[in-house]
């Protein structure tokens, strides 16, 4: 039996190696595996007798003892040591393989039996597997097999995770040509092995014979970067993965490998006493190592399986079996969270330190390299920048203050090409953290220098670094303590500081003057702004106060003004910084939940605004704000809006804000941007306005110009009583966003009609954005719906969208029904109570009053199409429609009245709400 351990792991012995199929049970068939080995291992003894020692009974019920008793010793804090229980748990299954090999392996069988893997490490936990290898020759296997496949029966039977392997040595280095296999032979530790088989295993594994140091070094650093990339998605963010994800167990295994392969270290510790690694930097590596570790020992408690990711059905199960109690204003399984982020954090930066120094000793020093005026005190080595007298032998030490700190930081961003800071440089960094004071006890020429960092080169990248690197936390004492920070829902997905640096990046990105097609009109904003560096800063504080309690917008501009005023900035800067903080949810808020095709609305906004300088930095605070919350929350939709907001802002502005638009005035303006629009096109004046005719007169108040020219075009042709649907693309000032779509529905008005759109939609895999329901002439209805996929990777084309919605427009509306889907595992756990209010809704003095319903509650599959059923059941008609999402949360508004176009009395609103707590639960189903 060979081949990798991988490669064997079952529950099941009916899921072993073919090779060792017929001799899974000997003893139970009556064969005899070897002297003395008493009663039969294979089966369980029914006499009321205890099982013999090595039987899977034996086995079961000894480990399910030290099982128990490890985790009380776990829950009740008896072993703060996590290494202890770790320790005490591979002893306790050592002894009981030991036994069942004893009783399944005659004494002076040619065999030797190892423990590898993390079980080679001593560090077994709860639900780990059991990776066995068994050294022998070619001909002790095939004499053995009966007795191997006794041994491996016992223990799949008693229940154990075994993965095994039986090689001989040369076998060894065969299968020791793959990575995974090698890697996990290198910790074997002798379960059952004389000092012959031991040497001969570390003979068959060493560098002369598979992977030398410099090729393992390598095919282990790519590794671990590729597992960052992959583990390093959103999802992971929310749910991350204890063991493989970037700063997770697998990161501190990884460094302990190369210390194995490449200095031939047992452990990490000895790479103190040779300088390859910082007495502090072991202490702080040792003492996260044994949080993780802490954290995944608890976690496979509560799972009750092999389960290696934080998932939320297990998170706040876990916070409270690692005793955290909520505060008021930081829950339980965020204070864990917190706890673990910081640990990945801390172990990536040590790490990234470590990896440099392997990679020196493999490769050598190379001669340094000067950086020149202004930048004398650094150098390149190997292309990393160092403190010229860093680990320098006579040097003063480095650094002697925070001044010398933030010009290295000045130094890199000029540098920017460079591979990054050289692990000296960064060790030193590291333990000078305590001289860099935060900028309130700072002297002046301190603080001018952080301002010199924001208006100088790639400024970003600055921040990034001082806070990947602690500098920016000892700073700005308020980020230390939003840093792994994350919230408990599902729209958050960056912890605090995280989201932060992101919201930089993209605020980078429109700096760089290179247009991006998600964000339209960014890149035409970002060169009218006087001060840059201004937009940072409120970036850097819009979030600043998450986590205290009371309203973090306020708290951060409180917080921003104390910065400003206490850095020198002149009043009209911090104030400012502190007005964007202050309102940086304003244009969200407005934009998605107002109607910003009413003029009213874009007059109380640019009210609030007031002049073009706060409307450009809020506008690009907006959209790097949404865009950092969660790489899935951006969209064409969001685009267009804030653009549309941005741009009917602006002209209001110029128009003068005592010189408010009136709803005719804006209806004239877009009546005659749409007729050039199709006189362009060759429409005639009179055809153009008997297609004018044609549509609701409210649409010229609403609507774009260019969006009015395309619905009147699509009328072309249809007869009065018809039906058309068309789809197009969404555009922002000419950028179109695949899958993006808007759908304009044209047809004679019946009952229950935009139900039938929207369950349609939903089934085509669309969701919406925003609805606009109008009543034209003649009994139509002119629908507009702006629209995403649900699946970004599979979007339907324009033209499948109306062929399909046509077609079920054209049958039954009846017999539309919404698609019935399976909630997501993960809103299982974000409930969210419905939260469900009605208020009078006027649009000028002559017009008729509606209700305007607002509805709060979790979000499903499905949830608009099923909330729209619920209204034509009520018979009820709906004129507007504005769809937030935020995560699990949905906000939803609607313009409704009942089917005599009369706002909705007490009576139908009750009537409504039972019915709309009714279907949120689940009765309409």
């Amino acid at each position: 039996m060979t081949g990798p351990v991988a490669d064997e792991r079952s529950a099941t012995p009916a899921a072993a190696a073919d090779s060792a199929a017929d001799a899974r049970r000997p003893c139970a068939a009556g064969a005899n595996p070897g002297p003395n080995l008493g009663p039969n291992p294979g089966s369980d003894p029914d006499d009321g007798a205890p099982p013999a020692p090595g039987t899977p009974a034996a086995i079961r019920a000894a480990l399910a003892a030290v099982d128990a008793a490890l985790a009380d010793r776990f829950d009740n804090g008896g072993d703060a040591d996590i290494d202890k229980l770790l320790r005490a748990r591979a002893d306790a299954v050592d002894a009981q393989v030991r036994a069942a090999w004893r009783a399944c392996i005659a004494e002076d069988a040619p065999l030797a039996l190892f423990a590898v893997g993390g079980y080679g490490r001593g560090e077994l936990f709860p639900q780990s597997d059991i990776d066995l290898l068994v050294l022998a020759e070619p001909q002790a296997q095939a004499a053995q097999a009966e007795q191997l496949g006794c041994f491996f029966a016992s223990l799949w039977d008693a229940g154990l995770p075994v993965g095994h392997a039986v090689r001989s040595p040369a076998q060894c280095s065969e299968a020791g040509s793959d990575l995974t296999v090698l890697t996990a032979m290198l910790e074997a530790r002798p379960i059952d092995a004389d000092a012959v088989a031991r040497m001969a295993l570390q003979a068959a594994i060493a560098p002369s014979q598979v992977w030398p140091a410099r090729e393992f070094f390598v095919a282990k650093r790519d590794e671990l970067r590729q597992r960052h990339a992959r583990y390093g998605d959103t999802a992971d963010n929310l749910e991350p993965n204890l063991k493989e994800g970037p700063g997770g167990m697998r990161d501190v295994q990884t460094l302990h490998w190369m210390a194995l392969r490449i200095i031939g270290t047992s452990d990490l510790e000895s790479l103190v006493s040779i300088g390859q690694l910082g007495a502090d930097e072991w202490a702080t590596l040792e003492r996260e190592r044994r949080a993780l570790s802490r954290l995944r020992f608890g976690l496979h408690l509560v799972a009750r399986k092999r389960e290696e990711r934080l998932r939320f059905d297990y998170q706040k199960l876990l916070a409270e079996r690692l005793g955290h109690v909520d505060s008021a204003d930081n829950l339980a399984v965020e204070q864990m969270m917190q706890g673990f982020y910081r640990s990945a954090a801390l172990v990536l930066r040590i790490g990234e330190r470590l990896l440099q120094r392997f990679e020196e000793q493999i490769e050598g020093e190379a001669a340094p390299v000067a950086l020149g005026a202004p930048y004398e005190a650094f150098e390149l080595r190997r292309d990393y920048i160092a403190a010229r007298t860093a680990g320098a032998a006579h040097e003063p030490q480095w650094p002697r203050d925070a001044a010398e700190v933030f010009a290295l930081f000045a130094a890199w961003a000029a540098h920017d090409e460079i591979r990054g800071l050289h692990s000296q440089t960064a060790r030193a960094l590291a333990e000078s953290l305590t001289r860099v004071p935060g900028y309130e006890q700072a002297e002046p020429a301190l603080r001018e220098r952080f301002l010199k960092l924001l208006r100088g080169p790639h400024p970003v990248h600055a921040l990034e670094r001082m806070a990947r690197l602690g500098v920016l936390g000892r700073w700005i004492p308020a980020f230390s303590k939003v840093s792994g920070r994350m919230q408990f829902d599902l729209f958050h997905v960056y912890t605090v500081d995280q989201h932060t640096l992101a919201v930089l990046r993209n605020l980078a990105r429109f700096a760089s003057g290179v247009a991006d097609e998600r964000f339209s009109i960014a890149h035409e904003v970002w060169p009218r702004l006087r001060k840059p560096e201004l937009l940072l800063l409120a970036g850097l504080f819009h979030d600043i106060a998450k986590g205290r309690g009371g309203d973090h917008s306020e708290l951060g501009g409180d917080d921003a003004r104390a910065f400003g005023t206490t850095m020198g900035l002149s009043e009209s800067d911090t104030a400012l910084v502190e007005w964007l903080v202050r309102q940086h949810l304003l244009m969200s808020v407005t934009a998605q939940k107002q109607d910003i095709a009413d003029p009213e609305v874009i007059h109380r906004f640019a009210s609030k605004v007031a002049d073009r300088e706060h409307l450009d930095h809020l506008y690009l605070l907006t959209c790097a704000d949404i865009a950092g919350t969660s790489p899935k929350l951006w969209n064409a939709w969001k685009d267009r809006l804030l653009a549309d907001l941005y741009t009917a802002t602006r002209l209001a502005l110029r128009r003068g804000l005592e010189h408010p638009v009136a709803g005719e005035e804006r209806a004239a303006e877009t009546r005659e941007a749409a007729h050039a629009m199709l006189a362009a096109f060759g429409a005639r004046d009179e055809d153009i306005a008997a297609l004018f005719a044609r549509m609701p007169q409210i649409a010229f108040q609403r609507g774009r110009p260019d969006q009015i020219a395309w619905q009147a075009a699509s009328l072309r042709g249809v007869a009065l009583g018809d039906t058309r649907v068309r789809a197009r693309p969404v555009s922002a000032h000419g950028g179109a966003h695949a899958g993006a779509l808007e759908v304009f529905v044209h047809s004679p008005d019946r009952d229950g009609l935009f139900a039938a759109i929207v369950a349609t939609l939903d089934r085509l895999g669309l969701a919406i954005q925003q609805a606009r329901v109008l009543d034209g002439p003649h009994g139509a209805i002119f629908d507009t719906f702006e629209v995403v996929p649900t699946d970004p990777r599979q979007p339907p084309s324009a033209e499948d969208v109306e062929r399909r919605l046509a077609a079920a427009l054209a049958g039954p509306l009846d017999k539309i029904r919404p698609a019935r889907r399976a909630q997501p595992r993960h809103l299982r756990h974000f409930r969210i109570a419905p939260q469900i209010g009605f208020s009078d809704y006027r649009k000028g003095e002559q017009a008729r009053p509606r209700t305007m319903l607002s509805l709060v509650c979790t979000d499903r599959p499905g949830l608009l199409a099923d909330v729209a059923q619920t209204l034509r059941r009520q018979k009820l008609r709906v004129y507007d429609a504005r769809i937030a999402t935020f995560g699990e949360r949905a906000e939803d508004v609607f313009q409704i009245t009942d089917e005599r176009d009369l706002a909705l009395d007490e009576t139908q609103q009750q009537a409504l709400r039972d019915a709309l707590l009714a279907c949120l639960e689940g009765d309409h189903r």
